[in-house]
């Protein structure tokens, strides 16, 4: 399977984050963006650095359902249809299309994808956000009758380029390309976290997220959804972030499990973590699988003593990692 870190777009620069952080192999374990639920709303044209404000959306209900979705511990991004993408304005004749918008919920247990074309982006604001955590399905389409199961899952690829330029010169194509192959399966999406792994995905309802993607991989990641799985090729350090609805240790932990014993599954293991009072930066975490076998990982967070720039254009920063050590348990 080839890889966007082993063939960096051709309009990369060697001082570009993502292309400093493929050529020193920089870990991708424990960064998946948090969230324990996603509401993923169409929005054609540009993007500023902070979408939900910046963009053709009424900034003010932006910030609102930004909000809305944060203080219950979820995301709100916006997304767009891979390629050329109309740039509508105010006072232009054209009417403006329906609003695709996708709900992911249920992260914690068995994950469900909502979609619905919307005339008023407005009506999210009637959502019932703690429905989408609580795994409350039925609450949320009483609110939004207009919500229908989605035929299956959706690939979020970060092409967010007033955030970062990797998201741009490195995300959107393959976000095109992987588009073209697989029509309305893959959306390119705002700021969803690590560009320094650009390109970035993020697969809807599951909240699994990648690193370093290219056109063959993300063809792989949606098709391996389909059937509730992650491609083995993305399994370890270098591709897989880690699941969303999970805390940093916790990604980390069972990004690990699931490259020592192969497990393609996304439902075949959940993980808890808890901080060790007895060391700095550790958390004590358990990866269980559905068939009983349990793991015991001690996940902390150190520096390399290396210092890479986290984003495009800044000033590099310590560079910190997780170091794990797994014991398996009958």
């Amino acid at each position: 399977m080839r890889t966007a870190a082993s063939q960096p777009h051709a309009r990369s620069r060697a001082t570009d984050c993502s292309v400093v952080w493929d050529n020193a192999h920089g870990s991708a374990l424990g960064t998946a963006p948090t969230a324990t639920f996603w509401v993923a709303l169409e929005q054609n044209g540009p993007w500023g650095a902070r979408a939900a404000t910046q963009s053709h959306l009424d900034p003010k209900l932006g910030g609102s359902l930004e909000r809305m979705c944060q203080d219950a511990g979820g995301r709100l991004i916006l997304i767009r249809r891979p390629g050329p993408h109309s740039d509508l304005r105010d006072g232009h004749a054209q009417k403006v299309p329906r609003q695709r918008v996708y709900l992911a919920g249920g992260l914690t247990g068995h994950p469900w994808l909502l979609e619905a074309d919307l005339d008023d982006p407005a009506r999210l604001s009637l959502l019932p956000v703690d429905s989408l955590v609580s795994s409350d399905i039925d609450a949320v389409q009483d609110a939004l009758p207009e919500l229908e199961a989605s035929p299956g899952p959706v690939l979020m690829i970060c092409a967010n380029s007033r955030r970062d330029r990797c998201c741009s010169v490195r995300g959107r194509p393959v976000a095109i390309e992987s588009g073209s192959q697989r029509p309305g399966k893959v959306w390119e999406c705002s700021h969803t976290g690590g560009h320094r792994f650009a390109p970035t995905g993020l697969i809807l309802p599951y909240g699994q997220t990648f690193a370093r993607l290219s056109s063959t991989s993300a063809v792989a990641a949606i098709d391996a959804a389909m059937r509730g799985e992650v491609p083995t090729g993305l399994l370890g350090q270098t591709y897989d972030r880690g699941r969303s609805h999970l805390s940093a240790p916790g990604q980390a932990a069972e990004s690990l499990v699931r490259e020592q014993i192969h497990e393609p599954s996304l439902l075949a293991l959940s993980t808890t973590a808890s901080a060790r009072p007895d060391q700095e930066n550790a958390w004590q975490c358990r990866v269980s699988h559905v068939d009983g076998r349990q793991w015991d990982v001690v996940a902390v967070r150190s520096t390399t003593g290396d210092e890479l720039p986290e984003s495009c254009g800044k000033e590099p920063v310590p560079h910190w990692q997780w170091s794990l050590l797994s014991s398996s348990r009958p």
